[in-house]
């Protein structure tokens, strides 16, 4: 009931924000799943929970939790902690546990803020809990400025499966290029919005 009421507060005041259009949103389907989003904004773990109608979990850097107030609030909203910078089990166990129940969990491949218009490699991460998990990813582009009243368009991919490499030991070469090719299909939701 928090998330929903909160969402529904955040959702009126941005409305005098930003100009939010959402793209695809019927490509959101049921059960365990990854959204992979590009990162370009603190505002970016915001915009996507307000576009997407299913209740969203989503690791954040450990660092935010260390004001118990904001901790607790953001755990509410569908936070829990990651470590950055080391491999956090403890993280890892936590995406399992979500999506094995089934439910929606959004991730930035790119692990930090990247700038429009330029690109950063992405972590195995997604690559690895989504194979792990036996989920698909669904790529998510967040494009636009932010900016008073600027125009944010995010984006929903068509689902990305990797059945052929559920039950495989993967090495960390290949969850790299499993994850960069999940970016490029994040990326090229862009040039099909200008091609339409």
């Amino acid at each position: 009931m928090f998330y929903w009421i909160v969402e529904a507060v955040l959702r009126f005041l941005l409305l005098f924000i930003f100009r939010i259009k959402v793209v695809g949103k019927n490509n959101i389907i049921e059960g365990g799943v990854i959204l992979a989003v590009n990162h370009k904004s603190n505002w970016d773990p915001v915009i996507v929970p307000l576009t997407c109608p299913r209740k969203l979990s989503f690791m954040a850097k450990s660092e935010l939790f260390k004001n118990k107030l904001f901790g607790f609030l953001i755990s509410r909203l569908g936070a829990f902690p990651v470590h950055r910078g080391k491999g956090d089990i403890g993280a890892i166990k936590t995406a399992l546990t979500i999506l094995k129940h089934e439910n929606i969990m959004m991730m930035f491949p790119e692990g930090k803020r990247v700038p429009e218009n330029e690109k950063a490699d992405p972590k195995p991460g997604v690559a690895m809990i989504a194979t792990h998990a036996k989920v698909p990813v669904i790529p998510v582009l967040i494009s636009g400025k932010y900016r008073w009243m600027g125009k944010i368009t995010v984006i929903y991919g068509e689902p990305i499966y990797f059945d052929e490499y559920y039950g495989e030991k993967l090495s960390v070469e290949k969850l790299q290029e499993l994850s960069h090719s999940i970016m490029k299909s994040v990326y090229s939701l862009d040039a099909a919005k200008e091609a339409k």
